[in-house]
């Protein structure tokens, strides 16, 4: 389950007798009030439901995953796998080394048929305050970490039955001689061993478990009706995020490193209105904005330069935003800069213009790389035609603009990345997808076939689209991004006034 963490006996501290005895007593009583269900509890049965109608006969264990140590005996901040969450409901830390098993109720040959699955959450409840984990664990204890759930508690949050983590071994291993178990193989090694060895001699039991993370990915290609607000509210909460490093721009120009500034703004209103940001930011100022996954971030932010701002709030329930922005450092854009940026809109917008229900996920990223590939020609720095390069036997054009312009989103940035091809990049669109569209034109200052004055110019805007039942809805559509309403967005910001 969890990395281990090493025993250091110098930070270990004897506990008297005395203090043992004294540590328990007068405390007030944990209250019986029972919590909520969270939110996500009636949407997250419906989702194991699809599950358990794909795999009718098969115990499915799915881990959340355990603890990781970041150094020594310090832990990264912890989040659960994203199927885990997803068929729970549980979203921010929970729960760490916790495991989720759908148990079949009558089998195949039952007088019914398929009878469904079962489901349980083995976890760690929190222990009484007369044992040692208590006050001396420092990954579990309350002392430490913080007040755990007991056993009916987490029950009433998920709404299904919970049982403790040390029952989960005797179960898994019940009648493992005759049941077909499928486990969610990338989340927790030590499960996934554990299973491997009850499923010991079983033929294909690695392509039962292929199957499992397939379908547990495609499950999430259609949000449904919570998560797709999900999504509005990761982008609001991002929107805000934008304005606030706008405002404080000006700063970052004055302190130096101010790509560190940027992303420490918008990490501030991350973990104030959500979780976490959903993926490293990415703020590339310059020539940097050229660099597609730079999160160095430890560049100068200069007036008359451009910064490539993408980065996402990732709520409590952890479905994440994904957007970008290019925006000009000193409040308004150079000819050159706009001229750059125009166009990458427009493959923007023939990217969203293609995204509507029954046209296929390549559409996209089609449309958008046409009009690419039209400037590029029109700006000489295309060695042959547009439709030479937009052919399987060119490709010129990827010089400048090398990445997709769409993937799916939700509760992973990358959402249903382990998704059939058939289902993914040659899928339909349906009424649920959300994908982002985010073209750009990416020319690096040592690039030789870029006229000069275009050189260290690197544009990408990217916004979150919802497929509706007759077109689309952008999600993200709080930020602006016309180049002239743009700077006027960006103007009262930087002058300190109030969006």
């Amino acid at each position: 389950m969890s990395d281990e963490q090493p025993k250091l006996p110098n930070r270990q501290t004897p506990f008297s007798e005395a203090f043992k005895e004294f540590i328990c007593t007068d405390w007030e009583p944990y209250s019986d009030e029972l919590p909520a269900p969270v939110e996500a509890a009636a949407f997250a049965a419906q989702r194991r439901d699809a599950i358990s109608a794909l795999f009718p006969d098969a115990r499915i264990v799915v881990p959340a995953g355990g603890l990781k140590v970041r150094s020594n005996d310090t832990d990264f901040r912890y989040r659960p796998h994203s199927a885990f969450a997803h068929l729970t409901g549980l979203g921010t830390d929970r729960e760490p080394d916790a495991v989720l098993v759908l148990e079949p109720v009558d089998g195949p040959d039952g007088p019914d048929g398929p009878g469904g699955h079962e489901p349980t959450l083995y976890f760690k409840p929190r222990a009484p305050r007369t044992d040692q984990e208590f006050y001396a664990d420092a990954r579990y204890g309350e002392m430490w970490v913080g007040q755990r759930e007991s056993l009916d508690e987490m029950a009433a949050l998920c709404g299904f039955a919970c049982a403790p983590i040390s029952q989960l071994d005797d179960h898994l291993a019940k009648n493992a001689d005759s049941t077909q178990i499928r486990v969610l193989r990338d989340a927790d090694a030590a499960i996934t061993a554990r299973v491997d060895e009850l499923r010991a001699g079983t033929e294909q039991a690695s392509e039962l478990d292929d199957e499992l993370q397939v379908a547990l990915s495609e499950l999430r290609l259609v949000k449904d009706s919570w998560e797709a607000e999900q999504m509005r509210k990761a982008c609001a909460a991002t929107a805000i995020g934008f304005e606030a490093v706008v405002a404080d721009l000006p700063e970052a120009v004055k302190r130096g490193r101010g790509e560190r500034w940027v992303e420490g703004i918008f990490g501030l209103h991350a973990r104030h209105q959500g979780n976490a940001v959903g993926y490293d930011t990415i703020a590339a100022a310059g020539d940097h904005a050229n660099t597609l996954h730079w999160i160095g971030n430890d560049g100068d932010v200069k007036d008359g330069d451009l910064l490539l701002l993408d980065a996402g709030v990732e709520l409590d329930s952890l479905y994440t935003a994904d957007i970008t922005r290019t925006l000009p450092i000193s409040g308004r854009f150079t000819p050159d800069q706009r001229k750059v940026y125009e166009a990458v809109l427009e493959a923007q917008q023939a990217g969203i213009d293609a995204a509507q229900p029954g046209a296929t996920f390549s559409d996209v990223h089609a449309a958008a790389i046409a009009v690419v590939a039209k400037y590029l020609h029109e700006w000489g720095m295309l060695p042959v035609t547009p439709e030479e390069s937009l052919s399987e036997n060119g490709g010129q054009h990827r010089r400048w603009m090398v990445h997709g312009t769409s993937h799916h989103l939700g509760i992973d940035v990358h959402d249903c990345a382990q998704a059939r091809t058939e289902n993914y990049r040659q899928g339909v669109l349906k009424p649920g997808m959300v994908i982002t569209v985010e073209p750009g034109i990416y020319f690096r200052a040592t690039d030789l076939l870029v006229p000069e004055e275009l050189r260290g110019i690197g544009v990408r805007i990217e916004d979150d689209i919802l497929i509706t039942e007759d077109g689309n809805e952008i999600l993200s559509s709080a930020l602006p991004r016309d180049p002239d309403e743009l700077e006027a967005w960006m103007a009262p910001l930087m002058r300190g006034e109030q969006a």
